[in-house]
């Protein structure tokens, strides 16, 4: 109930008024590829921590997982979380380089991203996958969720490359955008 009263406050930045079911969270782990030797993946958007329990799931036990949010109120179910490789970051994730820098981190091992960007300034859209595409290191894959097409084109912008999913088994059902960075 707390998701649901936090988008219908806040749709714009929330971007939808349901949590992303099972399939659509084990779609989006699984085509980030997270390896056992990975070190940092970072979560834009991560709500009340619905796909963050399936990213820590698949996370090694070395590995950090940075989760951007806005919301406070989303922030502090986050930070119930009970794991200590959970680092909540109450910040717009364009000011990713900054965090990673604080925590030691040179670059990100996947990116894994439910912000609503169909509902934000195109300009910020880019500011914050280029800030993602700087960090990210070679071959690490960017993985967003979206309820429409619209927005294809920027990741094609961005990394140059672009492959859709579709998930049907999500409420409503939505695409799995996956980029991935290449030289």
């Amino acid at each position: 109930m707390s998701f649901l009263s936090e988008s219908l406050k806040n749709l714009k930045e929330v971007g939808t008024i349901t949590k992303s079911s099972g399939p659509m969270c084990k779609k989006m782990v699984a085509q980030a590829q997270i390896k056992e030797t990975d070190k940092v993946v970072v979560e834009l958007g991560a709500g009340d921590g619905v796909i963050t329990k399936h990213i820590l799931r698949s996370l090694p036990p070395q590995a950090t997982l940075l989760s951007f949010e806005v919301n406070p109120n989303f922030c502090q179910i986050l930070r119930n979380i009970d794991d200590p490789r959970l680092v909540v970051i109450e910040d717009s994730a364009e000011h990713l380089a900054k965090y990673l820098d604080e925590h030691g981190f040179q670059q990100v091992d996947a990116v894994i991203s439910a912000v609503p960007f169909v509902a934000i300034p195109e300009e910020l859209t880019y500011s914050i996958l280029y800030a993602c595409k700087k960090r990210m290191k070679q071959g690490a894959f960017y993985v967003q969720i979206h309820y429409s097409l619209l927005t294809r084109k920027i990741y094609q912008k961005v990394f140059g490359n672009v492959v859709t999913n579709f998930v049907l088994r999500n409420l409503p059902p939505a695409f799995v955008l996956t980029s991935q960075k290449k030289s």
